[in-house]
């Protein structure tokens, strides 16, 4: 079976902005399933050259440089955090705080990341959330979320990390207690009220500055309804 060919959302001579579909990973990994990778070079018409990625579940925005010198400035920006990303996912639970999820992260087991701490050492406060007494291990991990609306026993969350780790969002929201839906590696995958068709973590938007923003709608037919009222929310 052929990877999908992702949508075109912007096209120029140093790069594209895709719209990356959910389920494939971007790299060919171990299973030796097909990967995002595989197709570039028939999208753009020529070597693909990697900016960042995205998690194999997680849908969304995803640039691609057409050169080496546009890899070389597009990975600088991200490289020093210049980037504004903003993802939309849902997660389990009533989530009414905002604020900055300032939590180090470190690798754990069986590919796997956490917090560089215990969970009972997470507090909360009206800034946000952070370790009591924070450790000198694990890497500097920031992620600001704001709750859109509650629904169901349910959130729509809008988080924009600053850093980018692996796993950064999922393990981030999942260690505050309201796990994204549709993630079985962070999640419970015996709770109903975390079961989906995909993982609910979408890259809605990528803003460069001195460059351009970038959008990729949600993808309706594997999404979990938003209410109506609430369609100004992610527009």
């Amino acid at each position: 079976m052929s990877s999908p060919v992702p949508e075109l959302l912007y096209d120029c001579a140093d790069f594209v902005a895709l719209s990356k579909p959910t389920g494939i990973s971007f790299l060919r990994d171990r299973s030796g399933a097909d990967c995002l990778w595989d197709v570039l070079p028939q999208t753009l018409g020529g070597k693909p050259y990697q900016v960042h990625r995205l998690d194999k579940g997680t849908s969304g925005v995803l640039l691609v440089a057409r050169n080496a010198e546009a890899q070389k400035r597009l990975s600088n920006q991200f490289l020093t955090r210049s980037v504004r990303k903003y993802y939309l996912c849902w997660v389990v639970g009533n989530l009414t705080q905002r604020g900055l999820i300032n939590l180090p992260l470190k690798k754990g087991r069986k590919s796997r990341y956490r917090v560089a701490g215990n969970r009972s050492d997470i507090v909360c406060s009206e800034a946000g959330w952070q370790l009591a007494v924070p450790g000198s291990e694990g890497l500097d991990s920031q992620t600001r979320i704001r709750p859109l609306l509650c629904h169901d026993q349910r959130t729509l969350v809008l988080a924009q990390p600053r850093t980018g780790r692996s796993h950064q969002l999922r393990v981030h929201l999942s260690w505050i207690g309201y796990p994204i839906i549709g993630d079985h590696l962070y999640g419970k995958p015996a709770d109903p009220n975390q079961q989906a068709s995909r993982l609910q973590l979408h890259c809605h938007r990528l803003v460069l500055p001195g460059i351009g923003s970038y959008r990729a709608p949600i993808p309706v037919s594997e999404w979990l309804p938003v209410p109506v009222a609430a369609s100004e929310l992610v527009s």
